[in-house]
């Protein structure tokens, strides 16, 4: 069966959708050797796909890099008097200042939240022009882990650990499993795989928690680290999640 071109890209992650249309327009995609630039274009999802030298070029410009965002910024969609955490993606904010060169005037634009933080919330944010890393953080078929440490108030019970582990729904929906633990006598370590809307907080309100501090301390295999709060600082050559 014939599928989209657009849509085999993405899903090999050579690009997202919407930018596989772009490079396709621009007739910088070859299917087995032969140019495409019709929009639609449907290939045998087994077709060998190449990108011109161009297209490679305007990929390895695209910039990602990390934020440790504090309390009050939302990383998603602007709220009334709320500020977005990309306005933090200033070059005074900086942190690898000195070993990594300064973006040009201009380049930190167009960057966008790869996953969101809730606004209560502090850690790691990934922001990105590269829609390689954004399907890979936030897609359908995302496979990438996160890792929290959340200070909670009242008692946790046995069942309810287990519970938080795997056993409950949110919006009629269940959870995927999940990894929880305690990592000190207040806090509670989380690992997921999924991202629904406050779910931590909803999660710990579900087994008679309240989360009173909640902070995201990895991404796949990138850590916070010793990154201060309120600054940024780029992802590195030799970085994966």
């Amino acid at each position: 069966m014939l599928v989209r071109l657009s849509k085999v890209m993405a899903e090999r992650g050579l690009c997202s959708r919407r930018e596989a249309d772009q490079l396709i327009e621009r007739g910088w995609v070859f299917v087995e050797g032969r140019q495409i630039t019709e929009l639609g274009t449907r290939i045998d999802p087994a077709a060998r796909i190449t990108l011109s030298p161009a297209a490679r070029r305007q990929q390895a410009a695209r910039l990602t890099v990390l934020l440790h965002k504090p309390v009050g910024y939302v990383s998603g969609q602007p709220e009334p008097g709320y500020p977005p955490a990309v306005a933090l993606i200033t070059a005074d904010r900086q942190f690898d200042r000195g070993i990594a060169p300064p973006a040009p005037a201009g380049r930190l634009k167009g960057l966008a939240p790869a996953g969101r933080l809730d606004i209560d919330s502090t850690g790691l944010l990934v922001l990105t022009q590269d829609g390689r890393i954004a399907r890979q953080l936030i897609g359908d078929d995302a496979q990438v882990d996160k890792e929290y440490l959340v200070r909670v108030e009242g008692r946790l019970s046995a069942e309810g650990l287990a519970l938080l582990n795997h056993g409950l729904e949110l919006d009629g929906r269940k959870l995927r499993p999940a990894q929880v633990e305690w990592a000190n006598p207040d806090q509670l370590r989380f690992v997921l795989r999924e991202g629904r809307k406050r779910q931590i907080r909803r999660m710990c309100e579900l087994v008679g928690l309240k989360v009173v501090g909640l902070k995201r301390v990895r991404i796949g295999r990138v850590r916070l680290g010793n990154l201060p709060l309120g600054q940024w600082r780029y992802l590195r050559a030799d970085e994966r999640f």
